[in-house]
């Protein structure tokens, strides 16, 4: 019985679909996954993944002559089931299309009148958890992954020794699509530390790694759009700790198990998509009356003052990667404050 899952929203999001990806392969085999191009490199090495079908919905597949075709491709497979952990129509139109004969997703939507079997999504938890309901109440708990291969591990590691960076070093993630979600200091952290730091991000995240390299010049080297996502999220797996903000990189790193201190400005864990480490950490300035804006964070302030991020201090992050670093727990030693 062929299964499919249709997962196009944003790069975190397919990362954390990866535990639903794992169980539906316990009960079908290895399935196809419907996803963007940014997140199919990341996704066709995982070993529950047969084939990964790439849809460029933004780009050369954008329309309806996009749509076609890919609901062509679809038809061609014959599927069973398809699974839906985005909530989009466009999701929902494609499944509905691809003739298969049950097509499961979260109720509660526009979306859900095409589905022949609706589930309800939880309003609090982890979305990994949440995601997990899409595999029925008996579904085993399955770890966030990556399928890194040992090429991309080579890559990472040819990649830090060429830019003279041992381990123990902390990896940065200052890249955000939202703007506002981007804190303003970790060049500041980067001249605070006494170890090494190494910026990831991708080729869009050029020029606030050169504003981190200005700041603490001979003390960070930048891989952001350097390595591709695999080779980026196997050097993350090689970094002491990753400082990052509520973007993709942190749930990377949850994937290879590398310690995470999580700045949250516009948004909050309570959305579900915090670090989900024992000695991870979530900061956030809490005593804001205007926070969480949005759902995403938008990316200008709609207040015009920023405080969520600009108010999180330097020590308070330090002080949060101390405790990282001593092996105690960071969430009793660092509030979120």
């Amino acid at each position: 019985m062929d299964a499919l899952v249709i997962q196009t929203a944003f790069l975190g999001d397919v990362v954390l679909t990866t535990p639903l990806i794992s169980v539906l392969a316990e009960r079908h085999g290895p399935v196809d996954v419907v996803t963007t191009p940014a997140a199919a490199t990341l996704l066709e090495t995982h070993p529950a993944v047969r084939t990964v079908i790439r849809y460029d919905k933004h780009g050369a597949d954008r329309g309806l002559t996009g749509f076609r075709r890919l609901t062509s491709v679809l038809r061609a497979g014959h599927y069973s089931t398809v699974y839906l952990p985005h909530r989009s129509v466009r999701s929902a139109a494609l499944a509905l299309l691809s003739g298969a004969r049950e097509r499961v997703g979260f109720g509660g939507t526009v979306a859900a009148a095409t589905y022949t079997r609706r589930i309800s999504r939880a309003p609090r938890g982890h979305e990994v958890e949440r995601l997990l309901a899409l595999a029925g109440a008996t579904a085993k708990p399955a770890p966030v992954s990556l399928g890194l291969t040992a090429d991309d591990h080579r890559t990472a590691e040819r990649w830090l020794a060429a830019a003279g960076i041992a381990p123990g070093f902390v990896a940065l993630a200052p890249g955000s699509i939202w703007g506002t979600k981007r804190w303003p200091y970790y060049g500041a952290l980067a001249a605070r530390l006494d170890r090494r730091c190494v910026i990831v991000g991708g080729a869009d995240d050029a020029s606030l790694a050169a504003d981190i390299l200005a700041a603490a010049p001979g003390r960070t080297v930048s891989a952001a759009g350097r390595l591709g996502l695999r080779a980026s999220a196997a050097l993350i797996s090689r970094a002491a700790a990753l400082v990052t903000n509520d973007s993709a990189p942190l749930h990377l790193a949850t994937a290879v198990a590398t310690p995470v201190v999580a700045v949250f400005g516009p948004t909050v864990p309570e959305f579900g998509f915090g670090p989900r480490g024992p000695f991870d950490v979530a900061l956030g300035k809490d005593d804001l009356a205007c926070r969480p804006c949005s759902r995403h964070g938008p990316m200008t302030c709609p207040l015009g003052h920023h405080r969520c991020m600009r108010e999180l201090s330097v020590e308070t992050v330090a002080a949060a990667l101390a405790a990282v670093f001593s092996g105690e727990d960071s969430r009793a030693i660092c509030p979120r404050n």
